[in-house]
């Protein structure tokens, strides 16, 4: 192994790592609030892991397992606790909690349900209690140690010994934290050669946001104005007569929009990654409601995708990720031409920018993207580069709970417990609401919420923090009566963004930044 920092071992060991030391660093980061701590710490773990246990070790620290999801709910977990006493003596090994992962991972038929819940308590019975607390938490998704993907991306760069940035840009490019970071520890030279690779999806560039288009200019310079659809993320591959569609989260959804495909074949270029959205129109050309293009998704429905691109990562075998965004701009035009080119209009000038803004909105549109003309495109970033402005404060947020409903409610998951990004990657609560719930969305919160509990108190039930729902708001106002210092005013839900992962959801900085608008 490369140098390491001071504390981290030179060479990486042979015997497995105990899970005792996950749970033991885990522990340590919920008592560490420093950014710069944390990262030391999960270097030095990293450095102890063996190359056969870095991915089940990243899994489990960010809470998304490298099975996936196994079929277990909270309500398993505890019968699994409850089934034995937890060992005294830590003797599991990260090994063997993966291989348990696996045998459940790979059950399916006729008695699985009951041979999962027998696998599961076998694994728990040779755990201590922290162990058992750890895994259960790990499994659902729901650690919140603050370890999220950033921070772990920094301390498998200084494990590794190679600069932060070219550890996120294999991150961003292999589209892999597990990957990427046993990469790093065993070949770290190879993580310059790692390159954009027509069919591997990447982590989407994001935006901030702004309050108005002077703002956002005031941050970027000159810029791209561009409508900002109301529609969902789509990443086009193609090589050849080879395509592939993906989400914002990277998953695979191209035999589900067969159009997209067959208008990406009939485009001009051999080769290219094409970034952008797809929705559904109405027959005058209108986009409609959201919901509608996340139900397409979901079938092979009547309604047919249009999709509009904004960017181009790669063409023709060539990254051009790293030119200005004009240039990229004009490639782009030259590939999809108008008809399928997101609208737009280079300016530094506001009362042009406020033009294109009311453009789009009479369209049926959100709003506008003001993107600085000579920046380039870094995937997976949420910097300054972009900024989105939408006439209406709208916040995407992460549902931490949902309380039972009553009266005309009784029997609902209704009220939600909504938390923002926080300074160091945990979620923090900035309030509730049960506005703008139909008895629809009441309907769905109440069959859904289950899977993604944790645990329930009189009235309440928890959840991982997984589901991200856009929420529409008047402003913000100090509080103490929340943990995140602020509280939000009239807020009311516009829907839930089956397309964002939690960790795309608003940080509290940006909510806070309405204090002083």
């Amino acid at each position: 192994m490369p140098g390491t920092p001071d504390g981290i071992p030179e060479a990486a060991p042979a015997a497995p790592l105990p899970l005792s030391a996950l749970v033991q660093t885990v522990e340590h980061l919920r008592s560490t609030s420093g950014r710069r701590a944390k990262v030391e710490t999960l270097a030095q773990l990293l450095a102890r892991t063996h190359p056969d246990e870095v991915e089940a070790v990243v899994g489990l620290l960010v809470g998304r397992i490298r099975q996936g999801r196994i079929g277990l709910g909270w309500r398993t977990l505890s019968a699994a606790s409850d089934a034995h006493t937890p060992a005294t003596e830590p003797t599991v090994t990260i090994a063997e909690v993966d291989a348990a992962l696996s045998q459940i991972a790979a059950l399916s038929g006729p008695g699985s349900t009951q041979t999962r819940a027998r696998a599961v308590a076998d694994l728990f019975a040779a755990a201590t209690a922290p162990e058992r607390n750890f895994l259960g938490h790990s499994i659902l998704g729901d650690v919140r140690t603050g370890a999220l993907d950033g921070i772990l991306t920094e301390a498998a760069a200084l494990a590794a010994g190679v600069p932060a940035a070219r550890m996120r840009r294999a991150v961003m490019l292999l589209g892999d934290l597990g990957a990427a970071t046993r990469l790093a520890l065993t070949d770290p030279d190879a993580l310059e050669a790692v390159t954009l690779r027509v069919g591997v999806p990447v982590q989407p560039m994001l935006a901030s946001t702004a309050a108005d288009v002077a703002a956002a200019l005031a941050i970027t310079g000159l810029a791209s104005v561009e409508h900002k659809l109301d529609g969902a993320r789509i990443q086009v591959h193609r090589k050849g007569s080879t395509v592939t569609v993906h989400t914002r989260s990277l998953a695979d959804i191209t035999d589900r929009v067969p159009e997209i495909a067959d208008l990406a074949r009939g485009l001009p270029g051999d080769s290219f990654i094409l970034d952008g959205e797809t929705l559904v129109l109405d027959a005058s050309g209108a986009p409609r409601p959201f919901q509608e293009t996340m139900s397409r998704f979901g079938s092979h429905a009547a309604q047919a995708l249009t999709p509009r691109f904004f960017d181009v990562l790669a063409l023709d075998g060539v990254d051009v990720t790293d030119r200005p965004l004009l240039d990229r701009r004009a490639l782009l035009a030259d590939l999809v031409g108008s008809d399928h080119l997101i609208p737009g209009l280079v300016t530094d000038d506001p009362e042009t920018a406020q033009g294109v803004l009311r453009e789009a909105l009479a369209a049926g549109h959100e709003g506008v993207l003001v993107k600085g003309a000579d920046t380039a495109y870094t995937a997976g970033r949420r910097g300054k580069a972009w900024v989105k402005v939408k006439p209406v404060h709208t916040y995407d947020l992460v549902v931490l709970a949902a309380e039972w409903g009553y009266g005309r409610r009784q029997g609902w998951l209704s009220n939600l417990h909504l938390g923002a990004v926080g300074a160091d990657g945990e979620f923090v609560m900035v309030g509730k609401t049960f506005k703008g719930l139909t008895d629809e969305l009441l309907r769905w919160q109440t069959a859904t919420f289950p899977r993604y509990a944790v645990r329930e108190t009189p009235g309440v039930v928890w959840l991982r923090p997984a589901l991200v729902v856009e929420i529409a708001i008047d402003g913000v106002q100090r509080s103490t009566r929340y943990p995140g210092g602020l509280a939000l005013r009239f807020a009311r839900v516009k829907r839930y963004r089956e397309d964002k992962s939690p960790h795309e959801a608003d940080r509290l900085e940006t909510l806070a930044a309405l204090l002083r608008a």
